[in-house]
C-alpha cells in the first residue's frame, strides 16, 4: 500500500505545449493518503483516464513527479510499481479456464499452492463464479470475463494500490451494485488504496472515502459526498453531483444580501468586494413552494418519480428545480418559492465564496 503525491504533475498529449488550453490534465499539487478509497469522478475527456495511466506508468507525464510513499516512479515502469489495474473492457486469457485466469498473477510471484487455492476461491464468491471456475474464459459473455477481470485485479493482497478504470461499464445494474459492495467490503478488510475511475456519480459517491471530481483537465474538488454535496467548492460541482443538480441563480451579492432581478433575499453569511460573475447555488433539496413566502416562481412541470416530486419551475428567467416530498400537494397558487439560507452557496467566477459572520 502507498501514499500516492502528485508533485506539480500535468500532462499535454502535444509535443510543444505552449498554453494551458494545451495540457490535458492541468498542473496537479495533490497528496492521496495511504490505504484510503478514492473515485475520479467527471465527464468524458475531462483527464480521468489520463491521470490514471500516468499513476500506473502506462503515461509519462509532461511535468512533474508521482511518488509512492517517499519512492520517486515518475519514470518506473509499470511492473516496477507493483500495482494492478483493471480496464473498461475485459483483459482474460481465453484459453485458461477462470480458475487460471484468477491464478496468475499469484502464480507469476511464485505463491504457495495452498495460498493460491485459497485467494482464487474467496476471490470466486465475491465475483460469483464459484460454480464456473473451471470453465474456460472462451465464450464467457462480456460481464463474466469483466468479473475475472476484476477479480484478477483484486486476487493480491500485496500490492501499493489497485486502480480500476471504469471497470463495471459491461456489468448489468444488479451485479454493479453487487461488486461495488464488494469492492468496498475488500477495501475495508485489506485497508489497499484504491482509485476508481468514473462517470457515474452513484458509482463514486457510493465506492469512495473521497471524490476527486474533474473538469476540464483539472481537480476542481476533493471531498467526501457529504462535502461534494453541501458545499461544492466550483459550480461544476454542484452541477454535476445530485439528481437535478444544484440551482445555479445569477445574482448581485452585498453584504448578506443577493439581489436577483431587484428582489432580495437574505444570507447566513456576509460577502464584500463580488463583482462580474457572481451567483447563488442552492441545491433543489433546499427549496420549497409557498402559496405566500419568498420570490415568485413560475412552475413549468411536476415530475412524479416515486420517492419525491421534482418541480421543473422558471426563476427569473433560470431555470431551476424544486424537491417536494412524494405525499405533498402542488396546488396551482403555489407560485412563490423559499431558500434556506443555512444552505445557499456564493460563487464568484464559477468558485465558492467564503462568507462571514453575518
Amino acid at each position: 500500500m502507498a501514499r500516492i503525491t502528485l508533485d506539480n504533475l500535468a500532462h499535454s498529449y502535444s509535443p510543444n505545449p505552449k498554453k494551458e488550453a494545451d495540457y490535458a490534465l492541468k498542473e496537479l499539487n495533490h497528496v492521496w493518503n495511504d490505504g484510503e478509497a478514492y473515485a475520479l469522478l467527471g465527464a468524458s475527456g475531462c483527464g480521468k483516464s489520463t491521470l490514471l495511466n500516468i499513476i500506473s506508468g502506462l503515461l509519462q507525464p509532461s511535468q512533474g513527479r508521482i511518488l509512492f510513499g517517499d519512492s520517486d516512479v515518475t519514470f518506473a515502469p509499470t511492473t516496477d510499481r507493483n500495482i494492478a489495474q483493471v480496464f473498461q473492457f475485459p483483459v482474460v486469457y481465453d484459453t485458461m479456464t477462470v480458475r487460471q485466469n484468477l491464478a496468475f498473477p499469484l502464480r507469476n510471484r511464485g505463491e504457495r499452492p495452498a495460498y493460491i487455492a485459497s485467494r482464487v476461491q474467496a476471490i470466486a464468491a465475491m465475483i460469483g463464479m464459484e460454480a464456473q471456475l473451471d470453465r474456460k474464459a472462451q465464450g464467457l459473455t462480456a460481464d463474466a470475463k469483466q468479473k475475472i477481470s476484476l477479480g484478477r485485479g483484486m486476487v493480491r493482497e500485496d500490492v501499493n494500490a489497485l486502480l480500476f478504470d471504469e471497470p463495471l461499464t459491461v456489468i448489468d445494474p444488479h451485479m454493479k451494485w453487487e461488486l461495488r459492495t464488494q469492492l468496498k467490503s475488500l477495501h475495508r478488510e485489506f485497508g489497499h488504496t484504491m482509485i476508481y475511475v468514473t462517470h457515474d456519480q452513484t458509482e463514486a459517491l457510493t465506492f469512495a472515502d473521497k471524490v476527486v471530481v474533474m473538469h476540464e483537465g483539472r481537480v476542481v474538488q476533493m471531498g467526501t459526498p457529504e462535502e461534494l454535496f453541501e458545499r461544492p467548492e466550483h459550480t461544476f460541482v454542484g452541477y454535476f453531483i445530485g439528481s437535478p443538480g444544484m440551482n445555479i441563480i445569477p445574482a448581485r451579492v452585498e453584504g448578506n444580501q443577493a439581489y436577483i432581478n431587484g428582489s432580495q433575499l437574505s444570507l447566513a453569511e456576509a460577502y464584500t468586494g463580488l463583482s462580474g460573475n457572481v451567483a447563488i447555488g442552492v441545491r433543489p433539496d433546499y427549496a420549497r413552494l409557498s402559496e405566500t413566502d419568498g420570490l415568485p416562481v413560475n412552475i413549468r412541470r411536476v415530475e412524479d418519480v416515486g420517492r419525491h416530486k421534482i418541480i421543473r419551475a422558471d426563476f427569473f428567467g433560470t431555470d431551476i428545480s424544486i424537491i417536494a416530498r412524494e405525499d405533498e400537494t402542488i396546488s396551482p397558487d403555489m407560485n412563490r418559492v423559499t431558500f434556506d439560507p443555512a444552505h445557499i452557496n456564493v460563487y464568484h467566477d464559477d468558485w465558492r465564496v467564503q462568507g462571514e459572520a453575518a
